[in-house]
């Protein structure tokens, strides 16, 4: 009759419990604040803008000697 009740891991469900609980301390440790992670995101942005310009000059400038050179 003891086995129709026993866990299938072996562990009690104190042992269970501890495991949770350690489990949500180290999750307190690792989380992450909502502010910095939007600040990041709109560094990003500014970056990849800056980027972006910067790719659109140097192609519009290339094109535009490239014309300058066909025109002579």
């Amino acid at each position: 009759m003891s086995l129709l009740w026993s866990n299938s891991d072996g562990m009690s469900a104190e042992n269970r419990y501890e495991n949770h609980q350690t489990s949500d301390q180290s999750l307190d440790k690792s989380k992450v604040k909502l502010t910095d992670l939007l600040s990041r995101l709109n560094q990003e942005k500014k970056k990849e803008k800056k980027m972006n310009i910067a790719l659109s000059v140097a192609a519009v400038s290339t094109i535009t000697v490239f014309g300058i050179i066909l025109s002579l």
